[in-house]
């Protein structure tokens, strides 16, 4: 990319109490403690974002630019990944048009490429000197990858028992890797602790408005994928939610756009029974869920025991008239092996999950014969071989 790119960010807000800051300082939180969100002058982006523009613009998530924050990005070609037909898998389930968004095919192999690639790419702009980020595996790949791109020190805490193959990339990429025992909860206490006297800015899940932004490209190319329509549901695999709450806020810039109308997807999550809190949070009508106890799972990117963005999660989910699953790592471990068998699709834990979701609200026929259902897996079995180990130990 040679010209810079054509951004119509305007300012920031808070998710919570609407409050504006300059999209040109650096912030991590509103004052009030609500996650911050870009937001865009959509009748200027409107008149360039358009379907005859895209066709010949580069098959990577920055074809949005007007709607995304950075104006050069730190780009490794993420973005526009496959949307496959699982006709196989469809049809086990009795559902005809079950699809699967695959993520793994990102750089770094997760769909953590989005989000760390709009994030890092903003605090190069913005001046940053080191980033840092805790993390349950993939994000730590990603942060590293990008900040080595852009030239940009990075610290990643992650627990102690993060997969090898996480924490081998991000060695590998050159960052300073910190490993504690507990949870990616524990992670995050550490980096908020340690940020100030160090001089990292934090990227850490919606403690900084740009990794959102990347997530959110997930929803836009749905929207092509699908000639201009959206599926009738969307199953995703939920720790910290972004990707779920990024759909959410590109549906209804794709409204304010004209790319469609009132209608959207019916958004599902879906969780580990070891680490449910949405789950949890959705069954008892609440809008915000406490802290997991004792948080588990064979799916690390869902071990999440408190999500900040909790209250967006659960109004996403409202609003569309979703549901959250919970699924035990038993039946992860056997759909994530089903998927593989019959559709070539070597997933993430994670992205086995959403099978387990899809086959339950099947059954209960919340899900028809006839919609259109995707999937999403977001990450590469590749970087799960400690999983993958356990689910084929009995095969």
């Amino acid at each position: 990319m040679t010209k810079p790119l054509q951004t119509t960010i305007t300012h920031l807000e808070c998710s919570r109490c609407k409050k504006t800051y300059p999209h040109t300082q650096l912030k991590n939180l509103c004052d009030c403690g609500g996650p911050l969100l870009a937001r865009y002058d959509l009748k200027a982006a409107k008149k360039t974002l358009t379907r005859e523009a895209l066709r010949s613009r580069p098959t990577t998530m920055w074809r949005y630019e007007e709607v995304l924050p950075s104006r050069e990005p730190v780009t490794l070609g993420e973005g526009m990944t496959p949307v496959l037909h699982a006709k196989r898998l469809g049809a086990s389930m009795g559902l005809s048009n079950l699809y699967i968004k695959d993520e793994g095919l990102n750089p770094t192999g997760s769909f953590k490429a989005r989000g760390l690639c709009a994030a890092v790419s903003r605090a190069r702009e913005l001046g940053v000197k080191v980033l840092a980020t805790p993390t349950a595996g993939n994000a730590g790949g990603a942060l590293a990858a990008y900040a080595a791109q852009a030239g940009i020190p990075c610290v990643i805490v992650m627990p102690a028992d993060t997969p090898l193959a996480n924490e081998m990339e991000c060695r590998a990429f050159g960052a300073d890797v910190r490993k504690l025992d507990g949870l990616i909860s524990d992670c995050g206490k550490y980096v908020a602790e340690n940020k100030e006297k160090n001089g990292w800015y934090e990227v850490t899940t919606l403690k900084e408005p740009y990794r959102i932004e990347g997530k959110k490209t997930m929803a836009l190319e749905l929207w092509e994928q699908f000639d201009g329509k959206l599926p009738d549901v969307i199953i995703y695999p939920t720790g910290g939610g972004v990707g779920m709450i990024g759909m959410w806020k590109a549906f209804e810039e794709m409204e304010a756009m004209g790319w469609i109308g009132s209608e959207r997807p019916r958004m599902v999550t879906v969780q580990a029974s070891g680490c449910a809190p949405i789950v949890d949070a959705f069954e008892k009508g609440v809008d915000t869920a406490p802290m997991w106890p004792n948080a588990a799972t064979i799916a690390s990117g869902l071990r999440v025991p408190k999500a900040i963005g909790d209250f967006l999660i659960l109004q996403a989910i409202s609003e569309s008239k979703g549901t959250a699953v919970a699924a035990t790592d038993g039946e992860i471990l056997a759909t994530s092996k089903e998927l593989a068998a019959k559709e070539g699709i070597y997933a993430a834990p994670e992205g086995g999950a959403t099978v387990v979701a899809a086959r339950k609200l099947a059954e209960k026929k919340w899900i028809k014969r006839d919609d259109t259902v995707v999937l999403f897996n977001t990450g590469c079995g590749y970087k799960y071989n400690e999983a993958w180990q356990k689910a084929l130990e009995n095969s």
